[in-house]
């Protein structure tokens, strides 16, 4: 067995309140890696497309993977993966804190959940065993509270992954949360609403133990070098989170405005930065599991409508989906409902999204006020923004229907509705902007999972400011550009793949991370030998695996697209006024790059060099 793994993972039967042990063997993690790339080959196996995404024969996954618990700086992540109910194809969430490293620490690389308890429970996992509990008292609890109880019961030094009442209620936009007030969360794909659907309340996790590593003083020395050079060069991103120069992102036109219908806003940004959370709520920084950089924003408000406010603030993603989004400049009330969002275990992403689209819907007299309570949805109100996440958390009028996502809510108005469901392939867009960066476009519809800027690890660096020599990307390519677009998104995809299934946070693109050392401290880990191209391979094989199940799944060409709004209307102000993406151009050379045929099925030869034809 390679060195770096705990070679087992944990098999969970809700349905007949069963474990078991079972051993993954070398080949598996040499052609999967971990994490992510492990997960695309169970739920490839074990589901299909008449899997249902809330029933007990779906497969809700945790894993980790070679990095984590070695100590390497920004190993602290772990992955969550399903088939997901709001979107019907590959579910996948990837989350930060310290769940990742306790979960190694017990002995397991990872966890398989299948079946559907008859009542709540929650799984406890520890050095010497693992446990199904009853959860009856914690069930109906907010993620806070949850992590609050169960540390009574067991000391502080568990780390609890558990649902608030958005997935209990299986709402499909519900998420799964870790590290309690710290609020570290698994956001996309509403895969809270499969643990709800499995009644599994929490996962709570014990363990010191570590991975053996090959060649330890070396890759010490590595890790010595890579926190010192971090610590040294972390900047803004420490200072003042991932929000850090927001005005920059309304200036370039990389915001969601007014459901990404504007492209300025008067500067009205400046009041949501993080320099200004820093200067009025920062209580301190956040740092993941061996983390040296801390984006994360330790926040308390203490006067004022939203006093009492405290634990994780909000993050860049969330200010602009909750915030300008909806043209909210209230600081305060986006802290207060991002709050509300961790409590409930709500994406504030997709939140963002539905909100904004109601809003539009409103406006245009497609929603009224009796489907509102009474509740007129302007743009800009704080007080509409936090009742409508209380709408959506307990189904109340047209909550019930937000809570499914945009696009089923769109489906279900019809008409001008589905010109203001901005997503893709089901999946609420996050808040950067295609109409900025033809990268960010092309990988938007042709990422897995639906819509994600994580997806391509963040390709508006490389058309800016990054270069990747291991994928022929010499120099940044440019953010309008669009030839050889297809080739570079298709790598940055097969490489962001890696950093998902080796388990390390893809900020460090920034920090002294790059493709060759990720390699060389996987060989150090491993003991392998593993050469560029075979490490590549990799990549793209977990890339192509995900997209043949959501081919299984109906998606073809017709799914790899964007919203009529981001294809045909220009903004007219602030940044890149007047570009349009090029999708269809960037498309055909995205599909010759990856060998796929004119439909967006990769071709046989494609799988066959990929060994996964026959699986």
């Amino acid at each position: 067995m390679a060195k770096g793994y705990m070679g087992r993972i944990l098999r969970v039967d809700l349905s007949n309140n069963t474990l078991r042990d079972e051993k993954i063997g070398e080949d598996l993690y040499r052609k999967y890696i971990g994490g992510v790339g492990l997960q695309a080959y169970y739920l490839y196996k074990e589901t299909d497309d008449k899997t249902d995404p809330l029933g007990p024969e779906n497969r809700l996954m945790f894993m980790v993977g070679p990095y984590t618990g070695t100590g390497i700086p920004s190993s602290g992540r772990h992955s969550i993966v399903a088939k997901s109910p709001l979107t019907g194809i590959w579910g996948e969430a990837d989350v930060g804190g310290h769940w990742g490293l306790g979960l190694k620490g017990t002995g397991y690389d990872g966890i398989i959940v299948q079946g559907a308890s008859d009542k709540p429970v929650y799984i406890y996992i520890d050095e010497d065993g693992a446990h199904i509990e009853d959860a009856g008292d914690i069930w109906g609890k907010d993620t806070y509270e949850t992590d609050a109880l169960l540390k009574q019961k067991y000391g502080n030094n568990i780390v609890v992954q558990s649902i608030g009442q958005a997935g209990e209620r299986q709402i499909k936009i519900a998420c799964i949360m870790t590290d309690g007030k710290d609020a570290r969360a698994g956001g996309r794909c509403g895969l809270g609403a499969v643990m709800g659907s499995k009644k599994l309340k929490a996962v709570v996790v014990k363990g010191r133990r570590k991975p053996e590593i090959h060649n330890p003083e070396a890759l010490r020395k590595e890790v010595v070098e890579l926190a010192k050079y971090q610590r040294e060069n972390r900047g803004g991103m420490h200072e003042h989170g991932t929000a850090e120069g927001l005005i920059g992102n309304e200036l370039s036109g990389d915001l969601p405005i007014k459901n990404w219908k504007q492209g300025a806003w008067d500067r009205k940004s400046e009041k949501l930065t993080g320099e200004v959370i820093t200067e009025k709520y920062l209580t301190e920084a956040f740092h993941c599991g061996n983390c040296v950089i801390g984006c994360g924003r330790t926040i308390k408000i203490e006067e004022g409508r939203y006093a009492g406010v405290e634990g994780s603030g909000p993050e860049y993603e969330t200010i602009a989906c909750l915030g300008s989004n909806l043209l909210v400049e209230d600081l305060e009330a986006i802290c207060k409902a991002n709050e509300l969002c961790n409590r409930y275990g709500l994406d504030t992403i997709s939140t963002g999204g539905v909100i904004g689209f109601a809003m539009e819907c409103f406006e245009h007299d497609l929603i009224k006020e009796e489907d509102t309570g009474g509740l007129k949805l302007d743009w800009g109100s704080p007080e509409v923004l936090i009742e409508m996440i209380k709408m959506i958390v307990n189904k109340k009028g047209i909550g019930e229907l937000l809570g499914n996502g945009v696009r089923e809510a769109a489906n279900v108005i019809g008409g001008l509705a589905k010109e203001f469901a901005i997503e893709t392939k089901g999946l609420e867009f996050p808040a950067h902007e295609p109409r900025v960066f033809n990268g960010t476009a092309l990988s938007y519809a042709t990422s897995n999972r639906g819509a994600c800027h994580l997806a391509d690890l963040g390709s508006r660096f490389y058309e800016k400011a990054l270069a990747m020599p291991e994928i022929g990307l010499m120099e940044p390519a440019g953010t309008l550009t669009v030839e050889g677009k297809g080739k570079m998104i298709a790598g940055l995809q097969d490489v962001s793949g890696l950093y998902d299934s080796l388990k390390i946070c893809k900020f460090t693109v920034w920090f002294g991370v790059d493709t060759s050392k990720l390699l060389k401290w996987l060989n150090m880990i491993t003991g392998w030998d593993m050469t560029m191209e075979e490490f590549l391979l990799a990549g793209e094989r977990i890339f192509n695996l995900k997209r043949i199940y959501n081919v299984r799944c109906g998606i073809s060409r017709k799914d790899d697209t964007l919203p009529p709004r981001i294809l045909n209307s220009i903004r007219g102000e602030g940044g890149c006024a007047d570009h349009l993406p090029p999708l269809n151009i960037m498309l055909k050379d995205y599909y010759e790059a990856r060998n796929w045929d004119e439909f967006g099925i990769p071709k046989p030869d494609t799988l066959d060099r990929l060994e996964i034809s026959n699986l």
